[in-house]
């Protein structure tokens, strides 16, 4: 079975997207970013989510963080609309604990250590995978809440145009274009798009005593993003093939500011890679991996250049799997990591290299499942450092399966917290976890469900500290979570839910020992719906999230909010349709970060178009 997936994994981008319907004739998506090998969602131990091009655009999700919004586990933050801060916290770990790789390459900001998903593009992606839990024995560091992975476009078969025109609320445009095509072993997609819309006011603000923004300037705070991508790649043999691939997007974000910290940004994130699989016997693969990706911002204020920041994030790999047997798989593999840093702001240091050495074992007795993997990072600045991890699964007779896993995490202190002028301290430790999962899942005729308990232990978080006036690894966290799922179809209704419970508790000593960690609802529910009339397909999702705190203090809270959006769409023919979204039905009034305000009651009006 593990030999197939091997194979699979070379064809993986052209599986087709699956419905939200379970049942028994339904093909398992296949998924790599758990294990870093292609294996089925029901065979991995972890706790995965996966978005198909499909799921987009029958939920018209309008911008990545859209289609991830009600991923168990997953609290988003943003600060006033499209192209604004947007922030994950996955699982109740910080901001800065997810991995993110786009096609295999890690992306993101050195000097912030988060990644700008406003910024990319929802139409380049034809599929993203979410991994719940600690992940740093196969990718290293950030990786403590899990790892999402974005999969670009890919192409092939009969050449396909496509293209898709959306107008609506806050005087938003867009249209995007793309083509994709191959032959027998050859396959290519390219893509562009552009998204306008004026917005709305993103901050409620005040100067004295500052708050929020530190402004108040009630106008509208619009956002322009531009952006193309590519994707190509050619079987020479059965056992040699190369894929090389590109994603650019540029943005123009404006906000509320002031002279000193600029009132718009023009953003640039950029990613190129390529990859190399060889498989010289039956029995062995070899991966060769390589990329880069740029993160950029200008910063302007009143049309005057205030100052600019860019990072570089050079990532080279080499991976092998070695098949043991029909049921046992080992990868030994090694990663290369260069981040640099430029731009007008002099940084004590501005570069680093990492070297991370892996092994993995995935091993089949009967009705147990084995996952063992260790790593050991060796990094220029904090040293070295050794993760581990360790799941357990048992299938039982009425499709019925337990699991368990232990693994350990951490987190490499950005640029910003080491070496920014006048508040980075260089003295800082890496932030380490220690995570403990249990789950039960299973699968009936018409449903698949499944029920997961976590425990998440952090240590030497970083903080600010008043006795140094720089941060420290001074706070600490025990984050626990129960997270339920379930897909089915009920009188011809595909049903998708899902309920997350989540106690993230601060426990450092102090004044806010005890309280709630910010900007992480205690309670999450998703419920999705969706049903097909011939031409006619309509659904709605209803979103709901419970009470949070803006700060450490818990002396802000941010009240509990429900989102409900209704979703239509027309088939002129099985190329053409058209589709309408209402968003926040009722205009709830909401926030998700103290000060900076949400979008009421929108419509929106798609037409698409796909040979």
């Amino acid at each position: 079975m593990r030999q197939t997936l091997l194979v699979g994994a070379l064809l993986l981008p052209t599986v087709p997207a699956l419905a939200v319907v379970v049942d028994d004739t339904e093909v398992d998506p296949v998924i790599v970013t758990a294990t870093r090998t292609a294996q089925t969602a029901d065979a991995t131990l972890a706790s995965v989510s996966v978005i198909t091009r499909e799921d987009i655009e029958r939920r018209q999700a309008r911008s990545i963080p859209d289609a991830l919004r009600g991923i168990p586990g997953l609290a988003i933050t943003n600060t006033g609309g499209a192209g604004k801060t947007t922030s994950f916290f996955l699982r109740g770990t910080e901001s800065d604990h997810v991995l993110v790789l786009i096609d295999g390459v890690k992306v993101g900001s050195a000097t912030l250590g988060t990644t700008a998903f406003q910024n990319l593009p929802i139409e380049a992606v034809e599929r993203i995978e979410v991994v719940r839990g600690p992940r740093s024995s196969l990718y290293g560091s950030e990786a403590i809440g899990g790892v999402i992975q974005i999969f670009t476009r890919q192409g092939g078969g009969e050449p396909r145009p496509r293209f898709t025109v959306e107008a609506g609320s806050y005087g938003t445009a867009k249209v995007s274009g793309g083509l994709s095509a191959g032959g027998e072993r050859g396959w290519i997609d390219v893509g562009a798009s552009y998204e306008d819309t004026d917005g709305f006011n993103a901050c409620d603000g005040q100067a004295v005593p500052g708050a929020g923004c530190f402004v108040d300037e009630p106008d509208d705070d619009g956002f322009t993003s531009r952006s193309a991508s590519a994707r190509m790649g050619y079987r020479f043999t059965d056992w040699i093939e190369a894929e090389a691939h590109w994603l650019r997007s540029d943005g123009e974000n404006d906000y509320d500011g002031s002279p000193f910290g600029g009132n718009e940004s023009k953003d640039r994130q950029q990613v190129l890679g390529g990859r190399l699989r060889l498989t010289p016997v039956g029995v062995w693969t070899s991966t060769l991996t390589a990329g880069r990706a740029w993160d950029e911002s200008r910063i302007y204020y009143e049309g005057a250049f205030v100052n600019s920041i860019e990072t570089e994030r050079d990532s080279l790999s080499w991976q092998n799997d070695v098949m043991l047997g029909a049921d046992h798989l080992v990868t030994l593999g090694v990663d290369y990591q260069r981040d640099q840093v430029d731009g007008t702001t002099a940084y004590a240091e501005d570069e680093r290299d990492n070297i991370g050495i892996f092994g993995q074992y995935l091993g089949g007795f009967g009705r147990h499942d084995l996952e063992l993997s260790l790593r050991h990072d060796d990094n220029e600045q904090f040293g070295e450092y050794t993760t581990g991890s360790a799941a357990w699964g048992y299938s039982f007779s009425n499709d019925m399966r337990l699991t368990a896993s232990y693994g350990t995490a951490f987190k490499a202190p950005s640029f910003n917290e080491l070496y920014y002028p006048g508040f980075g301290n260089p003295d800082l430790d890496p932030e380490e976890s220690r995570s403990l999962e249990v789950g039960l899942g299973g699968r009936l005729s018409v449903a698949r469900w499944s029920l997961n308990l976590y425990q998440t232990d952090i240590d030497d978080l970083i903080a600010y500290d008043a006795a140094l006036w720089a941060p420290n690894n001074i706070d600490s966290a025990r984050i626990r979570g129960l997270e339920a799922v379930v897909a089915t179809e009920l009188r011809d209704w595909a049903v998708d839910a899902n309920l997350t419970l989540l106690d993230a508790e601060n426990r450092s000593g102090g004044p806010n020992a005890g309280n709630r960690l910010p900007r992480r609802p205690e309670q999450t529910f998703t419920l999705d719906v969706d049903r097909a009339f011939g031409r006619i397909g309509v659904g709605g999702t209803l979103f709901v999230a419970g009470r949070s705190f803006d700060d450490a203090a818990n002396a802000v809270r941010l009240d509990g909010y429900t989102l409900v959006d209704l979703r239509a769409e027309y088939a002129f023919s099985p190329d053409l349709r058209v589709q309408g979204r209402v968003e926040n039905l009722f205009d709830e009034d909401y926030q998700t970060a103290d000060w900076y305000n949400q979008p009421g009651r929108a419509f929106y009006v798609t037409l698409r178009y796909a040979l």
